[in-house]
This record gives C-alpha cells, sequence and structure tokens, in this order.
C-alpha cells in the first residue's frame, strides 16, 4: 500500500552550532533544504514525529510532502546524522523533486517465496548479502522496494544484480561499471547438514 509521509517544518532564522544545539533542547531536528532553481531553506521540525517516520521503511525510498511556512513541497531524503551513542537525530537533508527529475536512491531489497525454493524445502538457508541496493530512476517511476524472487533458486544458486526484475524506468547504476556485478543473495547448505551427510554415508561404508 503506497504510504503517504508529511513533515511539518519552521524556517530557521537563526544558524550556527549554537543555534542547533538549542533547536535540539526545544525537542527540534534542525534540517536543510535545497535543489531545483530555488535558494536552500533552513527548517526545523519535530524530532519525536521524525523519529516516527523513521520507523517505517517506505520512508526512506518515498516522495515526502514537507510543510514549511505557506508551502507543501514535494522531497526526498538525502542524508540523516545521527547521534554516535545516543538515541537523536542530529540533522537532515531533504531534496526538493518534481516527477521528471532523474535521481539516485537506495531502496531496500524485499526478498519473496523463500519457503518454496528447492534449495530452502532441501534443508539450505538464505544468505543475504544485499538489503538495499542503488537505483536511478525518474521520481515518477521510483519504487519503495525492488523484490527478489529466490523461489526457485537450488542449494548452491546465488543471484546478482544483473538477475534483478527491475520496474519499468529503472536502472542499476553499479551494472554501468565492470566488476560491480554483486552478488544479491545466495542459498547454501548449512555446514552442519554437510558434515551429517558425510557421517552418514561413512556408516554406510
Amino acid at each position: 500500500m503506497q504510504e503517504n509521509f508529511e513533515i511539518d517544518a519552521i524556517v530557521r532564522e537563526t544558524h550556527g552550532k549554537g543555534a542547533s544545539r538549542r533547536l535540539r533542547r526545544q525537542g527540534l531536528v534542525p534540517g536543510i533544504l535545497y535543489g531545483g532553481s530555488q535558494a536552500p531553506q533552513q527548517f526545523a521540525t519535530a524530532h519525536n514525529t521524525l523519529e516516527q517516520h523513521l520507523a517505517h521503511e517506505a520512508f526512506y525510498s518515498h516522495v515526502l510532502s514537507l510543510k514549511l511556512g505557506d508551502s507543501t513541497q514535494r522531497v526526498i531524503l538525502k542524508d540523516l546524522q545521527r547521534h554516535p551513542s545516543r538515541p537523536f537525530i542530529l540533522h537532515l537533508d531533504l531534496l526538493r523533486v518534481t516527477d521528471t527529475d532523474r535521481i539516485r536512491l537506495h531502496v531496500p531489497l524485499h526478498f519473496i517465496n523463500e519457503a518454496d525454493a528447492p534449495g530452502i524445502k532441501a534443508g539450505g538457508k538464505a544468505g543475504h548479502a544485499l538489503t538495499d541496493i542503488e537505483i536511478s530512476c525518474a521520481v515518477k517511476d521510483l519504487p519503495e522496494y525492488i523484490e527478489v524472487d529466490v523461489g526457485q533458486m537450488q542449494a548452491g544458486d546465488s543471484l546478482h544484480l544483473n538477475d534483478l526484475v527491475l520496474p519499468s524506468g529503472v536502472d542499476i547504476p553499479a551494472l554501468a561499471q565492470e566488476g560491480h556485478n554483486d552478488t544479491v543473495v545466495t542459498v547454501h547448505m548449512p555446514k552442519a547438514t554437510t558434515e551429517d551427510s558425510a557421517d552418514t554415508d561413512d556408516a554406510a561404508d
């Protein structure tokens, strides 16, 4: 189901580290909005509400609505800074977008039909080498996630980036570079299962 995320923000009149610290003490997260033909705009938004949005996987790969002053703008999340040791969000960067803009963004991978894979039924395990990938597409074609169908995989099989079925208009920039066809998922037999099989063969001899 398509999610709709709205970020309510206020214009930041003061800048600098001291001003940012004061905002954080008030429960606000400083941020910057940039892109398009407009000048960058400093803003602040409520920490608790932002944290609730960030609990949704789709927030990271979705076109968001930013309410700032009297305007509502379409944006995507470009960067997020968290405190290294405390559960605090320190800063966020948002990018203005239109439907025809071409963007590069990381989207999550959803692995489907694992229970039906012959290799899994035989006792194998799926090893997810990647959990998200960077894609390139027009904003109007931005998917919330990419499905990875492992339903036909045998033990020992691997799927790579070039095996993924992508929505129309979506590309994987890494594939344009030689040697970057990374492994996405493998199906392997657990070591214990292999050893047990060898013990069984020895006993039969």
